[in-house]
């Protein structure tokens, strides 16, 4: 019987005292995520990979500060998080210039983390049809602004709750929770046309 791998605290305890194997198996876990996230976030590759790779060299510095009664993926997205913002503020990014524009991420890496509208009983034609929805609410998600687009990736594609999102956004619960339903509003005003179909 093998043994089970051991849990991100453990392996974030390991880390801190000085074993790389501990921080790279981390590494393994979350480097598609935070890229993921992050990528969505700036909707450029090469910024996305620099960002992502920065976020593992200030996690990896910082990793005898991490506070294990929290969630380690949640720190990691934390500093993602900070990052990004810091980077959107940089360059001044705004929604307008987001709109129309089309990312260059693979087809493989957009489909392991696009929102899933399809089932298993499906038929070609109703295949085809769901992945066109998919890229349509990809897109929609994309033209958001920086906030709304993250709480929702937060919530709906990484499947975090509103007070860990509050905890990594480092915001008061109640603003998570009003940028959620903004979010939210605004999706349904951009895909209103699929209901109408």
């Amino acid at each position: 019987m093998s043994n089970p791998s051991p849990d991100d605290k453990a392996l974030a305890a390991q880390a801190a005292a000085g074993r790389e194997s501990a921080f790279r198996e981390l590494l393994q876990r979350y480097e598609r995520p935070v890229f993921s996230l992050i990528y969505r976030m700036v909707r450029d590759r090469g910024p996305a990979e620099d960002l992502s790779q920065e976020t593992f060299i200030r996690a990896f510095r910082a990793i005898g500060k991490y506070n294990p009664s929290y969630k380690f993926s949640s720190w990691v997205f934390k500093i993602a998080h900070n990052l990004t913002i810091d980077h959107l503020r940089r360059k001044r990014i705004d929604t307008v210039s987001l709109q129309g524009s089309r990312y260059a991420l693979t087809e493989e890496a957009q489909a392991r983390t696009q929102p899933v509208v399809e089932s298993t009983y499906e038929r070609p034609d109703e295949y085809v049809e769901n992945k066109e929805l998919g890229s349509q609410i990809e897109a929609a998600i994309g033209r958001l602004r920086p906030h709304y687009r993250e709480v929702t990736l937060l919530r709906h594609v990484e499947g975090y709750s509103y007070n860990e999102i509050a905890e990594i956004m480092d915001l008061p619960l109640g603003t998570v929770k009003t940028y959620i339903h903004r979010a939210r509003l605004e999706l349904k005003e951009a895909l209103g046309h699929l209901r109408e179909g």
